[in-house]
């Protein structure tokens, strides 16, 4: 079997390096078996919590992890990879759901799938690379600072006519909600959420997940028996069929296929060339977010793994998975990082382990739709919370804030407010905007001029040493230092072999100090270029000026010939 390829890039590249060039054992096969149902135990209230978040049904969440799951990590490029719905899309996805339905939401999917098809295909997955750490850590820790806030009304079992779509408005919503707050619920979400936080602690393999809901679902038991109401997944939605059979909760049947644009009782969704276009940002957020969630994760299992990724493969797989679910009703999915990392931790050996899991989802499904309508929306937001916090990353926002450099703080906090008080394009936009701006004044900076030992006043000459690169940010400053210090000195040598880079405005400043030092009757000489100046210099065309510009391939070369043979300067 050969790996097939798109323009120079592995198709299925995870799957057919991990069991088919290494060999794929029984005993492979048993360890893969153990993590897929460990990861699926966590995938499924995560996934159901997830939709809920996103404003949709829960068992769009689950189609997402069955479907995109199985397709992602067959076809993409990590090997140990967990695609689904993640906490990072709830802030996206929420909007566009309660503007444009469930329909908008799946097209709106389905468009994010194109990009992040044709950002592999433009072997764009290096680049994700580049966005710096303060910009990254700034927004997700923004979307977690959202996605706790949305969690509040579930958590209390707040009663809101209607939330405002502002986040300060939202805040002081529910903070004037907050003292009708429902005690069934929140011994609910405080039960789950206490599980969550300490279960770690005692060692065990199992996930907490599992017992959690178990736990807040036992309490809502207790609840009912005391006769207090619980708002469940049950309650709060339900579903019809084809057939017009019509229930409460979860409907126990496997993904149907559909029309994304055209899902039945859809009828406030139209698709037009407007609605396209209205929907075109959030799927460009949408790819953007999922090319950086899934890429991040990828190094974060290389680290822990040693093996080696294919980005591009793995935004093949995250094009095609996030293309196909949505014609199962699955919504954004990309590479989770917890459920990833659990992954490893029990023993995963290939993708096998993230299709299993996947299966797991869809026999929860056929089996356990009816004991899954029974769970608490309080838990289902406490579970929110935890994965609000873990993405959140607070020890690195704090150790930023604590030891980096104010740049780099600056540039986190701007994009952490951003993302909260607007959206995570803005924040990433601005963020990356001013992190390379900074990052900029600082090479700039880094670029100094040195004045060696050679310079003889009374032979008017001045050797200067320029450290650094002569870019548009630094190549003015630098050379009108230069002038500055040749005040008393005919004769200029600067040498360059500190010098990487030349660009068209070090070129242009370069060539403007040339003239003005030959208007002042001085002659300029440059040596030890290196091969980039060097070349800048070629392509320009700039060459020796008698009287003006002189080239020496070294410093001594360009002493000796001066001592030897002193070089005139053209009068005027």
């Amino acid at each position: 079997m050969s790996t097939r390829k798109i323009n120079g890039i592995r198709l299925f590249s995870a799957f057919i390096d991990s069991c088919v060039k290494e060999p794929y054992s029984f005993s492979r096969f048993s360890k893969d078996l153990i993590a897929g149902i460990t990861v699926g135990v966590i995938a499924i209230p995560l996934a159901m919590a997830l939709a809920i978040g996103s404003g949709v049904a829960p068992q769009y969440g689950l189609y997402t992890a069955a479907i995109a799951g199985i397709i992602i990590a067959i076809t993409g490029g990590s090997r140990y990879s967990v695609s689904g719905p993640t906490a990072a899309f709830v802030v996206i996805l929420y909007p566009v759901s309660q503007q444009f339905g469930l329909s908008g939401l799946l097209t709106a999917t389905l468009m994010s799938g194109v990009i992040l098809l044709m950002m592999g295909i433009a072997r764009f997955g290096r680049l994700i690379e580049y966005i710096p750490l303060p910009v990254t850590l700034g927004f997700t820790s923004g979307i977690a600072i959202t996605i706790a806030t949305m969690q509040i009304q579930n958590f209390f079992g707040l009663q809101l006519g209607h939330v405002p779509e502002n986040y300060v408005e939202k805040v002081i919503a529910l903070s004037q909600a907050i003292p009708a707050l429902q005690l069934s619920d929140t011994l609910i979400g405080l039960t789950t959420l206490l599980i969550l936080i300490f279960w770690p602690k005692l060692g065990l393999k199992l996930p907490g997940h599992l017992p959690a809901i178990l736990a807040g679902t036992g309490v809502m038991g207790m609840m009912h028996l005391l006769g207090h109401d619980v708002a469940t997944i049950g309650t709060a939605f339900s579903y019809t069929l084809e057939d017009g059979t019509q229930g409460q909760g979860i409907p126990p049947i496997l993904p149907q296929f559909v029309l994304p644009w055209n899902l039945p009782g859809s009828h406030s969704f139209t698709m037009s060339w407007s609605t396209v276009s209205a929907l075109l940002p959030a799927a460009f957020s949408m790819a953007m977010l999922g090319a950086i969630e899934s890429l991040l994760c990828a190094v974060i299992l290389d680290g822990m793994t040693g093996k080696k990724h294919n980005s591009n493969s793995e935004l093949l797989g995250q094009g095609l998975g996030n293309i196909v679910a949505p014609f199962f009703g699955g919504i954004t999915a990309t590479a989770a990082i917890a459920r990833s990392a659990a992954n490893v931790r029990a023993g995963a050996t290939s993708p096998v382990s993230t299709v299993i899991h996947a299966l797991l989802v869809l026999l929860a499904l056929l089996i356990l739709a009816p004991m899954l309508s029974y769970l608490p929306l309080a838990a289902m937001s406490a579970i929110l919370l935890m994965v609000a916090w873990n993405m959140s990353e607070a020890h690195k926002v704090v150790d930023i804030i604590r030891r980096a450099p104010k740049d780099d703080i600056i540039v986190m906090l701007l994009c952490m407010s951003l993302t909260v008080l607007f959206d995570m394009v803005i924040a990433v936009t601005v963020g990356i905007v001013l992190a390379s701006l900074l990052f900029m004044r600082r090479i700039a900076n880094m670029t100094r001029i040195s004045t060696l030992a050679m310079t003889d006043i009374e032979q008017g000459l001045l050797v200067v040493k320029i450290n650094g690169p002569l870019f548009f940010a630094a190549a003015e400053r630098v050379f009108t230092e230069v002038k500055e210090k040749s005040a008393e000195y005919r004769v200029i040598i600067m040498t360059w072999d500190t010098v990487p880079v030349l660009d068209a405005g070090g070129l242009h400043a370069f060539q403007a100090f040339v003239r003005e030092m030959a208007k002042e009757q001085k002659h300029v000489v440059v040596c030890d270029i290196p091969f980039q100046p060097l070349k800048t210099l070629a392509r320009a065309k700039i060459a020796p000026v008698t009287g003006q510009l002189s080239f020496y391939a070294n410093l001594p070369k360009a002493l000796e010939e001066i001592e030897n043979k002193p070089i005139a300067v053209e009068t005027h």
